[in-house]
């Protein structure tokens, strides 16, 4: 058994910029769990499934991704949960929204995955630090982010599924999106 999560993985412009956060706030701050991972924005939390049927589970997100056309996202500002973690803000409208729903039903009926708090509660966002995180930082980093800000635009045209390897996450395999509408 492996865990694995769907995510939006933004391109390499988006990647930079949020990488040169990361390591901002690791240098700065020591806190450097954010990153584990490249950036991106969480359709489906992790879950466990076998390793072996990895192939099944691509083949499965396949029919589910192609019925769904291209559509745009904007980065734009910064958010906090609480005083624990600090992320770009997402907005892709309807179409994102509606997406990920339909993707929750279909990971609870096809895959037979739990549909968790953050399902039902999706905030499109791109995690930039995690709560490790001392809190004592927790002021001075929150001004520097909205001070920084984060801004870019995508055309989402694809979707990660991510596996966790030797404690990091790495991209197993990209699914491509149905054509434009």
């Amino acid at each position: 058994m492996q865990k694995y999560f769907v995510a939006i993985v933004p391109p390499e412009e988006v990647q930079a910029q949020a990488q040169e956060v990361k390591e901002a706030v690791r240098d700065k701050f020591n806190a450097k769990h954010a990153l584990k991972s490249p950036a991106h924005v969480t359709l489906k939390m992790p879950f466990v499934w076998n390793e072996h049927k990895e192939d099944k589970l691509v083949g499965l997100l396949e029919d589910f991704f192609k019925e769904r056309a291209h559509f745009q996202v904007e980065f734009k500002g910064i958010g906090r949960f609480g005083r624990r973690i600090m992320y770009a803000r997402v907005h892709g409208g309807d179409a994102l929204t509606e997406m990920q729903e339909a993707f929750s039903h279909y990971c609870k009926r096809t895959l037979k995955l739990n549909i968790e708090l953050s399902d039902k509660a999706f905030t499109p966002h791109v995690t930039l630090v995690y709560s490790d995180l001392k809190k004592r930082f927790f002021d001075e980093c929150w001004a520097m982010l909205k001070e920084r800000g984060f801004y870019a635009k995508m055309d989402v045209q694809q979707v990660a599924l991510l596996k966790k390897v030797n404690y990091r996450w790495q991209i197993v395999e990209m699914i491509a999106l149905g054509p434009v509408l």
